[in-house]
């Protein structure tokens, strides 16, 4: 195996672990452990910076500050300036190797630019106190970093694609579409600290269409726990927010569903089994989550299944390569061709 190819499969389950490990960060409350960026109050450790985190604990015991929360922030930070080396470094084989009908130099690149955004993006999540738009922000560029090097690791792994009907391929394109929205609902939910907003299930405060405020909920540019306007944000906005996640998880399993029955088909049963695998997996964490109270573990695993669902769809959008006059004998003619 290439050095290309070996950092490229590295990068993406480092990847992985800095998306989970940054939502386990997230839901612990430790954001903000270390209020300044990129060090600890200056310094390269919280070992370093003992002293004034001591201070700022003594100040607000209970606070977001602590020797555990700092150590948990700057973790998630070495780990991610980690990766963008790593990162760096691909797109530097990328380009040297651009010959090569494995390698996406072009993708590699666009990487780099992804990552210097979600750096940025890191920094205004401490900088600008925890905005939910910043934090989702960051979410979504983690995702997107995980994407893009899944479609390299695709390419540099070899993986064949197949012919399908044009309807399944859309059907497969609207399904990662769907994913896609409802991970951004989902990391809405998470940083606007709704997810207890509705304790009961199916229903939500024993109602199928509980009092929103969908208005305050959705608005984007606003700091943390409060409206546009100043004022506190009111349990009916938490409850909107909750409930149009709830709504989107429903949504996404019936087009999850119908791609799952499509696939099978047209003889693409394992990875309709994974699909399935893994959507039953979310959807068993969701409502765990609300059934418990949203134990950490199972936060934390919730996220991650997101993460993994999102790498399902883009392998299964990725292998499948529409098809003019799709049938079976054409679909056995040209189940090897590469893209």
């Amino acid at each position: 195996m290439s050095m290309y190819r070996r950092l490229v499969f590295l990068a993406l389950s480092l990847t992985l672990a800095v998306v989970v490990f940054g939502a386990y960060v997230r839901l612990s409350d430790a954001g903000l452990g270390c209020p300044d960026w990129p060090g600890c109050y200056g310094q390269v450790t919280p070992a370093h910076a003992a002293e004034h985190i001591a201070e700022a604990e003594s100040a607000a015991p209970g606070g977001p500050v602590s020797l555990p929360k700092a150590w948990k922030e700057m973790i998630h930070r070495y780990l991610a300036a980690t990766l963008g080396f790593i990162i760096l470094v691909i797109a530097a084989l990328a380009w040297r190797q651009r010959r090569d009908p494995d390698v996406r130099p072009g993708i590699a690149v666009l990487l780099v630019g992804v990552v210097v955004f979600q750096g940025l993006l890191g920094k205004w999540t401490v900088t600008l106190l925890l905005k939910p738009a910043i934090v989702t922000g960051h979410l979504l560029g983690g995702l997107a970093t995980l994407s893009l090097l899944a479609l390299l690791a695709i390419r540099a792994g070899g993986l064949r694609r197949r012919f399908a009907s044009p309807a399944l391929v859309r059907l497969a394109r609207v399904g990662l579409l769907l994913v896609l929205v409802q991970i951004l609902l989902g990391g809405w939910t998470s940083t606007n600290y709704a997810a207890l907003a509705c304790t009961d299930f199916p229903t939500c405060h024993g109602s199928w269409w509980p009092a929103m405020d969908t208005a305050n909920a959705f608005h984007v540019v606003r700091e943390l726990g409060m409206t546009a306007t100043g004022d506190l944000l009111s349990h009916e906005a938490l409850t909107a927010i909750h409930w149009a996640h709830r709504m989107g998880a429903l949504v996404v399993t019936v087009g999850l569903l119908g791609l799952m029955v499509g696939l099978t088909k047209q003889g693409f049963g394992r990875m309709a089994a994974l699909l399935a695998l893994v959507l039953a997996g979310q959807v068993g964490l969701g409502i765990a989550n609300v059934l418990m109270s949203l134990p950490l573990p199972l936060a934390v695993a919730h996220n991650a299944g997101a993460a993994l669902l999102l790498l399902v769809m883009v392998v299964i959008n990725t292998r499948l390569m529409p098809g003019r006059a799709w049938g079976v004998a054409g679909s056995k003619k040209h189940e090897n061709a590469y893209a």
